[in-house]
């Protein structure tokens, strides 16, 4: 694909990848709040139904949004590297609040009914997930948002930033099919081998999660598809370069 004068051409298959990502992932949180309705009496933040206001929060926040987030920088190829790092952390925040109300409503939940907290293995991996991510967004906020953060410092912890991002996010979706699994299982019981219609919708559920989330990490993998440097950023590189090889830029 050609590009204009100054802008990074589009790898012709992104936008594609991009655009499955995006069907699947508003079909998983649609396919969610289909089954959260037709199966367990829709979602309301008082009764029984509050308990519903969990996985909602979730699919939307801690999968859909937080991919969102990470495909910032493949999607947003010739915007200031500034705008693309304002949008990213956005987005983190809007999926942090989301996931924050999911949580809040879960343990409200058990606390008036009495029930016990983190016991299985879906909440434990559920509270590591979100602990993570909040120490991932600080950490990120700190190193490229903050001002004060060095362009050395920023460029040696941008591997382990982007390493740790995508794991956050696998963890959250294979906790989110723990989850799944786990309220199947509590419901349906030894109906749950009989192909009820409703662990049919939840596993179609999963394979939903399941191909977000692939097709995310696979796009993010994707050397070639990587956000170019702009001319701005190439600048600070060479700056950094020169100045640790014991020149001043100005010299150049």
């Amino acid at each position: 694909m050609e590009s204009h004068a100054g802008l990074a051409a589009t790898p012709r298959a992104l936008p594609y990848y991009v655009a499955f990502s995006q069907l699947l992932g508003l079909i998983a949180v649609a396919t969610t709040g289909a089954w959260l309705g037709l199966y367990r009496g829709g979602i309301a933040w008082q009764g029984v139904l509050q308990f519903n206001v969990h996985p909602l929060c979730m699919v939307i926040g801690l999968i859909f949004l937080q991919g969102d987030a990470l495909l910032v920088y493949r999607v947003f190829r010739n915007e200031t590297k500034r705008t693309t790092k304002v949008l990213h952390g956005l987005l983190h925040v809007f999926a942090f609040i989301i996931a924050l109300v999911g949580l809040v409503a879960v343990f409200d939940y058990h606390r008036k009914k009495g029930y016990a907290d983190l016991y299985s293995l879906h909440s434990w991996c559920g509270i590591l997930a979100f602990v993570l991510y909040l120490v991932q967004w600080l950490v990120g906020f700190g190193f490229f948002l903050f001002p004060g953060a060095s362009f050395s410092l920023r460029s040696r912890y941008r591997p382990q930033h982007i390493f740790f991002g995508a794991t956050i996010f696998l963890l959250a979706v294979g906790t989110a099919l723990l989850g799944l699994k786990e309220a199947l299982l509590f419901k349906l019981g030894a109906k749950y081998s009989t192909f009820e219609p409703e662990g049919v919708l939840a596993n179609m559920l999963g394979l939903l999660l399941v191909g977000f989330g692939v097709t995310v990490l696979y796009i993010l993998t994707r050397a070639d598809w990587k956000r170019p440097p702009q001319a701005e950023e190439q600048a600070l590189s060479m700056d950094f370069k020169t100045l640790t090889e014991g020149d001043s830029p100005s010299s150049q």
